[in-house]
């Protein structure tokens, strides 16, 4: 409770503790009943202190994905304030869960759920942003529009929680920022030219009109008036002015004539009899057959007839005559001697009738899966009745809606998935470049590779796991079309490796050994050999594999006395003197080893046959003996064998170290004594040894049992081991074959080994695929052979003798003829009687009584097979083309018609230019006898035309084509293309186009020019050139004698890359590339070998004693290190000049009497690490004691501190950097092998043995040897190209045949990079465009009547054009057209005809629709804001007279969105000034004038006339449109700012040349108002008028004052500089000032 407490004074400001009044209420809070609870009844609330606090929901957790999981959160109490208390503080009914179920998203709901995006609503304008709006709009007002996004359950289309689709996907926005663009007002176009004035004389009026160039949007305002009226004046009218007009209304609807059936009723009554008499009358039966014929027929076209119900009616129409003011008027005002019709024939309007819909048809998809799209089913009904004369097309004849089939027997649906062949071998020689020399013999090569492989699709067997576990898995699925596997295919090419063969390497030959045993455990026989071994450092592999690669190990030399043991001398012990005397003849016992014929210490039980070695008889000289040294080594034998020229001789050597005294002592011996010589390597050089072939093929064994047995693919052979043999044979070196005796028999190697037979493989195909489909519909003039084709893969290769495949991967056959397509057309029987308008209606007008004038008459139409035979009516309306008229005007000829036969066709041409050709007709009837019907020039008889003048001129249209190379195929290796094998480049062809045109410029077809349609040019595309470089060069010399360096090679570049060859490796600044290996030299290869010092030669002889201090020399040589020792002389630059030993030195021969020591020992080693404290020692051996007189022996121990880099030193490995990556030399990249070196290096920095590091025991972990990778230089492989596409149009100039190519494989490493041109197009031949156009609209015309409702009609024509925008149309004959289908814009019904409205004089009308507008999209800066185009046209109004202004229509206008729309801007323009005004005129960016559109705030002045005007004398108004004075003249300003008068300004007089000497003088100032005069010839008058009119300095008092500066600036410049003296006058200096001192004494008088 305190820490409650405390917490709590804590937070009030200023507490110095807690409150005492707190404690007692929590106290009582807790203490009171109910205080858990809610308030006591009848007590008011109090206010709730404690509050639940929930923390955020945890993850879902649970076992199973889907709805069943829990999620939990933390529940606690807390005080109003803030912190945390008990619970049992907050009410508990109220408390929340702590937990609820939840959905536990697993990563496969991503399949099932997905966000759904609504779509924007409208910009809102943001409510801040609205408050304060811009004077002008720039780019529009900022809003925001928002959506509705909804996680659904994707299969069932219902709503799910946001949390599981954010599981997969953040919450995609809500809301965005949009646009609402600025108001933009209606824009019009500047107004037409006047038009005539509507009356020819008399006062009329004349109007002008605009159009509507873009409408008002986003709250703009309205157009204006689109038309202006003026009124004209015209000459005076002469007669009086006709006040009435004859007015026709519009035709009614049609109707049928009235009580039809009661005519007929009454009609048959009267009839009856006389068909009976008629009936009497024949009785020939075969005209009642033909009668019954005739009957079947009529009621059969009756019946097909069904379709179109026609029913011929009549229509009138009333005729006024109205006023100019429009009013109606008695007809007896309109006087006029024939009256228009008031009635005609028309056909009564019928609408579209159909039938039910039928049943849903199954649904296309019959099958049952998730992922592919969902199938259709399908509705019809029939055409019960065509419409007639309605403008209402049928309704729609089918309805489709996706379906998916479901149920228990729905099967799911095939599934289609990618499968691939085996890769191909390996293949390297695709990546070698142009100038490899491999590429000559490819069988060796190695390294990385390319194989392919084929991609085929089949249909997914039911069970997968069924199909792996079959052993006929490879007899894969048939092939089915290529299409119906989606998703990515597996790639078809891929980088391989093939391993180089790593050759075998040796270790240099060992010694030769002693004459030993062939085998040791069996000695038999006087004859053995001599062996010298060598081992393999580097195995091989790859090629036939084995030792079968390596060269032989192993040398022999027979010879005598074998022994397999032998004692060995280690060292000679001291000089014992015989008879335990003090000196003298003595013995020295040889310390000995046991060892056998390979040099190692054996047992010594094992030489206890061997000849044990004597001891070596010695001096040990007495006082005043001579002395010798002891005897040096035996040097290496002179030659490695004996022969009959050469034998191996061996030497040693000693020296005389003092010489004997005078009386008695022993002399020394002669020269020849001092030297010894013994044979060596006494055997004959005859060296044999066993050479092996390589080993055979692996052979099936049969006596072994096979182990390992694996199944290959379909079972018929099982992998087992084999055995293989080779040829071993004795071979003497140099000679050839010998027997095998002479070669030792226990080391032959071995001739059979056992093998592994590699698993035979069968070549396995696909089953065919299904034979490709027929052509299913009817041929169309294709009289080609169509053919069928099946196919099926090969996805194993046969290997090790496996069966071949012989079986044809391709198969075709011919289709079965497809039947003829069968045609439909139109039969149209004959027309029936023209029917007339009833008798009842016509009663009063001419011809009623005769039963003649126009009518309309119906025919019969049938749909037949080209054949005649009858088919349905759909047939025709799918394939026939448009319906034959099914009514048409007619005319029962009155007794006053003229009448005439149909026109004839035209006479044909005979092909002479100019010719012509005519067409007649005759008059028929009793109109021969009509003088009205003769006259010609009314009705002519004959017609005549021009015959076409054919003359063609052929001309090239459009652009050459790409060059194209000839097509062929190359056939390749199973999806294999080398470099090369495609024929990317050479000489190929590149296409014109030539266009026909005929005398009048009008495009025909090519062949009228004799031209097959183009011209064809030879060019040549340019083949790939790599990069060239030289061979390498040989490699350098290892960079150092003793211990790692490096060796390199290189190689120049000879050519460079072009036109898309190989680029090339990086080049240093030489154009070289080089290749760094480390290299070893060993360093103990060439080593200094010296011979024993010679006697001491004294420098001054003393006779008697042959003593004193003298110097001794030695040879020296460098020579080559062999196994068997030292070998040849070599030049002394190969052994390292720091190690070469002395060749002469100062020396002390002892005199006789004098003690001798030995030759110093060798000195001991320091001990590491090296210290100065630390000595080394040698010390040397009396040899000979003084005699009494003599010197005595000294002490003979030398000691040195051993000093580091001197004579001690520290030793460690030291690695090399890793080499560049080695490939095998018929390897081109891939797998290579990169090296370092190990060095031994001493603390000086040299290089030494490694001995000395392995003898420290020194840690050595490191790697030598690294595999790495070279890149691959994979050219770029390009798939063949496709076929031609269609053509981009299908006639004009501009059509286009394209074709593409693919990358199959990308540009690797250095490989030739893919070609720009991945598609080649070339025109297609020139076709006319022939179309139908409709002509212009005939005027509106009223027959028979000033104005009201007329017709306008208007032809078609057949045109032809090259197909660009601007080749407006030719007219050709229609016989081009006939097989154009009569579309015009878009529209198959063709309207030839309508009704307009011929406005009366007076009449307020609408004129016609003005042209569309361009399409015009929304912008800003010239950016589209994304609103779509809008197109607008409008109608103006038109008034003829001002008092029926009341009665005018409202202008119109119509909008329709466009979809290439452009943005245009509007500026402000101006003409230049004239006088106080401009014109000013706003303007569209494609330079069209317009009303609007341009920001008024913006618009430049017009008029810059001053107000008020300026009426003082001398004034004018200014460009700032303020009163100005005139020259001469100054500003007197009223205290507002008007201008008051113009005052004359005081003159100020210049002198002139005369007046140089007088002084300048001011004029006084004179009368202002009276001009002043200078006498002539006194100098030039300036007015003076700093001010202007706005009591601001004039310019140019600016001007003149800078000029002041500038000229004081200078002044005082020049002065400085010529009383400045020069620090070091110097002539070239004066010279240059010469010319400047001469310009200012000129001027000196100044």
């Amino acid at each position: 409770m305190g820490l409650r407490a405390r917490s709590l004074a804590s937070r009030s400001p200023g507490a110095a503790g807690p409150r005492p009044a707190v404690l007692p209420l929590l106290l009582l809070l807790l203490l009171r009943p109910g205080a858990h609870g809610a308030a006591a009844p009848g007590e008011a609330e109090a206010p709730t202190l404690y509050l639940w606090k929930t923390g955020p929901w945890g993850r879902c957790m649970g076992d199973e994905c889907g709805p069943g999981g829990i999620q939990t959160r933390a529940v606690w109490c807390a005080h109003v304030e803030g912190w945390t208390t008990l619970h049992t503080n907050c009410k508990q009914p109220e408390r929340p869960s702590n937990q609820q179920n939840c959905f536990k998203v697993c990563d496969w709901h991503k399949e099932l759920y997905d966000w759904r995006l609504g779509p924007w609503n409208q910009c809102q304008p943001v409510i801040s942003r609205s408050l304060e709006k811009p004077l002008e709009c720039v780019k529009g007002e900022e809003g925001i529009q928002v959506r509705e996004i909804t996680c659904i359950q994707k299969e069932k289309d219902i709503p799910a929680d946001d949390i599981i689709c954010e599981y997969f996907e953040p919450k995609p926005l809500l809301e965005q920022a949009c646009l609402i663009p600025c108001q933009q007002d209606c824009i019009v176009s500047e107004f037409s030219a006047w038009s005539e004035c509507s009356k020819t004389c008399g006062s009329g009026l004349q109007h002008r009109t605009r159009h509507v160039v873009a409408p008002p949007q986003f709250g703009g305002s309205g157009c204006p008036n689109l038309t202006e009226f003026q009124v004209c004046q015209s000459s005076p009218c002469e007669a009086e002015e006709s006040m009435y007009s004859l007015q026709v209304g519009p035709w009614s609807t049609c109707s049928t004539p009235h009580s039809r059936q009661a005519r007929q009723v009454r009609r048959r009554g009267k009839n009856k009899e006389r068909d009976k008499d008629r009936g009497k009358g024949v009785k020939d039966p075969e005209a009642r057959e033909l009668i019954k014929k005739k009957r079947n027929r009529n009621r059969q076209n009756r019946q097909e007839n069904k379709y179109w119900d026609i029913q011929i009616g009549y229509q009138t129409r009333e005729v006024m005559c109205t006023n100019k003011t429009g009013k109606a008027a008695d007809l007896s005002f309109c006087q006029q001697e024939k009256l228009p019709m008031t009635f005609q024939a028309c056909v009564i309007t019928k609408e579209c009738q159909v039938s039910e819909w039928s049943e849903w048809s199954p649904c296309s998809k019959t099958c049952h899966d998730m992922t592919s799209p969902k199938g259709t089913r399908v509705r019809t009904r029939l055409i019960r009745q065509f419409p007639i004369g309605s403008e209402k097309e049928c309704p729609e004849l089918e309805e489709k809606e996706p379906c998916v089939s479901q149920g228990d027997g729905v099967a799911p649906c095939a599934m289609y998935s990618w499968r691939t062949t085996e890769w191909s071998e390996c293949r390297v020689d695709p990546l070698l470049s142009q100038q490899d020399k491999r590429r000559g013999n490819q069988t060796a090569l190695c390294g990385g590779g390319v194989q392919t492989r084929e991609v085929y699709c089949v249909q997914d067997n039911g069970n997968l796991f069924s199909h792996l576990n079959t052993n006929k898995d490879k007899e894969a699925s048939k092939p089915v079309d290529m299409k119906l596997c989606t998703g990515p295919s597996p790639n078809t090419t891929q980088l391989c490796h093939i391993p180089c063969p790593i050759e075998c390497e040796v270790s240099p030959w060992s010694a030769w050994g002693p004459c030993t045993y062939e085998n040791c455990n069996d000695q038999q026989g006087k004859k053995g050999f001599k062996l010298r071994k060598r081992r393999i450092t580097s195995e091989p592999t790859g090629g036939s594999g084995g030792t079968g690669n390596c060269p032989h190990l192993l040398e022999a030399i027979p010879c005598e006395e074998p022994s397999c043991y032998d004692w060995k001398a280690v060292r000679l012990g001291d000089c014992e003197p015989d008879n335990g005397k003090e000196c003298g003849p003595g013995t020295q016992v040889q310390e000995v080893v046991c060892i056998n014929s390979d040099g190692e210490e054996v047992d010594r039980q094992l030489c206890r046959d061997a000849i044990f070695p004597i001891p070596v008889a010695c001096d040990a000289p007495c006082p005043k003996d001579c002395v010798l040294s002891m005897w040096s080594a035996w040097s290496s034998c002179s030659h490695t064998c004996s022969g009959k020229t050469t034998e191996g001789k061996q030497i040693r050597a000693r020296s005389i170290l003092a010489y004997a005294g005078d009386e008695g002592g022993a002399p020394c011996p002669n020269s020849s004594a001092l030297q010894e010589v013994r044979s060596c390597n006494e055997h004959p050089c005859t060296v044999y040894h066993w050479q092996t072939g390589p080993w055979g093929q692996c052979i099936e064994d049969t006596s072994v049992s096979s182990f390992n047995t694996t199944a290959t693919w379909n079972g018929e052979a099982s992998c087992s081991v084999g055995m293989q043999t080779r040829k071993v044979i004795c071979v003497r070196v140099n000679v050839g074959q010998v027997g095998p005796k002479k070669c030792p028999e226990s080391l032959r190697p071995e001739t059979v080994r056992p093998c592994l037979l590699p698993c035979r493989k069968d070549c396995v195909v696909t089953p065919y695929s299904d034979w490709t489909s027929c052509p299913s519909s009817c041929r169309k003039g294709d009289s080609g052979i169509r053919k069928q084709t099946r196919h099926r893969v090969v996805i194993q290769l046969p290997a090790n003798g496996g069966r071949d495949c012989t079986d044809p991967l391709y198969e075709e056959k011919a289709c079965e003829a497809p039947q003829v397509c069968q045609s439909y057309r139109w039969k149209t029987h004959k027309w029936r009687r023209c029917q007339l308008v009833p008798w009842s209606v016509q009663q009063g007008s001419p011809g009623a009584q005769e039963g003649c004038g126009p009518g309309r008459q119906a025919r019969a139409i049938t749909c037949r097979k080209q054949d005649g035979g009858q088919a349905g009516v759909y047939e025709c309306l799918r394939y026939a083309g448009p319906v034959p008229a099914l009514t048409q005007a007619c005319q029962i000829p009155c007794q006053d018609d003229c009448q005439f036969t149909s026109w004839s066709k035209f006479s044909s041409c005979n092909g002479d230019c100019g010719a012509v050709r005519t067409r007649k007709r005759t008059i028929v009837g009793k109109s021969k006898k009509k003088e009205k019907c003769k006259n010609s020039h009314l009705y002519p008889l004959i017609e005549t035309q021009y015959c076409p003048c054919d003359k063609y001129n052929a001309q090239p249209v459009g652009n050459w084509s790409d060059c194209i190379l000839p097509e062929g195929k190359v056939e390749v290796l199973l999806g294999m293309k080398a470099q090369g094998d495609v024929k990317e480049c050479g000489q190929g062809y590149r296409y014109q186009a030539m266009a026909c045109y005929d005398q009048n410029g009008r495009l025909v077809e090519t062949s009228r020019c004799n031209s097959h349609g183009y011209i064809e040019e030879a060019c040549i595309i340019p083949c790939p050139s790599d990069c060239k470089l030289s061979e390498w060069s040989n490699w350098s010399r290892c960079s150092k004698s003793c211990g790692s360096g490096v060796k390199v090679r290189s190689k120049w570049l000879r050519e460079k890359p072009y036109n898309g060859g190989r680029p090339c490796p990086k080049l240093d600044h030489v154009n070289q590339v080089y290749e760094v290996v480390p290299c070893h030299s060993d360093c103990n290869q060439y080593i200094w070998v010296t011979e024993p010092w010679s006697v001491c030669k004294v420098t001054f002889v003393n006779m008697r004693d042959n003593c004193g201090e003298g110097v001794q020399t030695r040879k020296v040589r460098c020579m080559q290190n062999t196994a068997d020792g030292p070998s040849e002389h070599v030049e002394d630059y190969l052994c390292d000049p720091e190690e070469m030993p002395l060749g002469s030195r100062e020396c002390k021969l002892p005199c006789p009497e004098d003690c001798v020591i030995s030759e110093w020992g060798p000195w001991t080693r320091c001990t590491l690490p090296c210290n100065q404290s630390s000595f080394r020692q040698r010390s040397a051996d009396p040899i000979r004691q003084p005699a009494d007189e003599g010197r005595a022996c000294p002490n003979a121990v030398e000691k040195e501190p051993c000093n580091l880099n001197k004579n001690c030193f520290h030793y460690d490995y030291n690695v090399t950097d890793w080499s560049t990556c080695q490939l095998s030399e018929k390897a081109v990249c891939g797998n290579g092998m990169k090296t370092r070196m190990l060095d031994c290096v001493r603390s000086d920095g040299k290089s030494v043995n490694l001995k000395y590091c392995e003898e420290l025991g020194l840690e050595k972990n490191w790697q030598m040897n690294a595999s790495c990778m070279v890149e691959c230089p994979v050219n770029c492989q390009l798939s063949d190209w496709s076929p031609w596409s269609q053509c981009s149009q299908t006639c004009g100039l501009t059509g286009k045949m394209i074709r593409r190519r693919t990358v199959t494989q990308p540009f690797q490493g250095d490989g030739r990079p893919c070609p720009a041109l991945m598609e080649q197009s070339k025109p297609c031949p020139v076709k006319p465009c022939y179309q139908w156009q409709y002509g212009q609209w005939s005027p509106c015309q009223v027959q028979d009547a000033q104005c009201g409702e007329g017709t306008r009609t208007r032809n078609i024509s057949c045109v032809v054009s090259d197909g660009s925008a601007d080749d407006f149309s030719k007219v050709v004959d229609e016989e081009f057209c006939t097989d154009i289908e009569p579309i015009i814009d878009g529209n198959k019904k063709m309207v030839l005809e309508e009704t307009c409205t011929q406005p009366c004089p007076g009449d307020c009308y609408l004129k016609d629709w003005s042209s569309w507008s361009l399409c015009q999209l929304t912008c800003v800066n010239g950016e589209d804001l994304g609103f779509g185009g809008i197109q607008v046209r409008s109608r103006a109004v038109i008034i003829q007279e001002l008092e029926n202004q009341h009665l005018c229509p409202e202008q119109m206008l119509e909008t329709k969105s466009c979809d290439d729309g452009q943005c245009y801007e509007y500026k402000w323009m101006a003409s230049a000034w004239k006088g106080s005004s401009r014109t000013v005129w706003c303007q569209r960016s494609d330079g069209v004038n317009v009303t609007g559109g341009c920001l008024v705030v913006r618009q430049p002045d017009a008029d810059r006339s001053c107000n008020p005007p300026c009426s003082q004398p001398y004034s004018y108004c200014s460009e700032t449109r303020t009163c100005s004075c005139e020259e001469g003249y100054t500003e007197v300003m009223s205290s507002n700012g008007t201008l008051e008068q113009c005052t004359l300004i005081p003159v100020v007089v210049m002198p002139t040349v005369e007046d140089k000497r007088g002084d300048v003088k001011t004029s006084r100032a004179v009368h202002p108002t009276q001009p002043s005069s200078n006498p002539a010839g006194r100098g030039r008058t300036w007015f003076l008028q700093p001010f202007g009119p706005d009591g601001r300095l004039k310019t140019w008092v600016y001007g003149v004052a800078a000029g002041a500066f500038v000229l004081l600036i200078f002044i005082v410049s020049m002065i400085y500089l010529a009383c400045k003296k020069p620090k070091k006058p110097q002539r070239r200096q004066n010279n240059r000032l010469k010319p400047l001192t001469l310009a200012y004494d000129g001027d000196a008088d100044m």
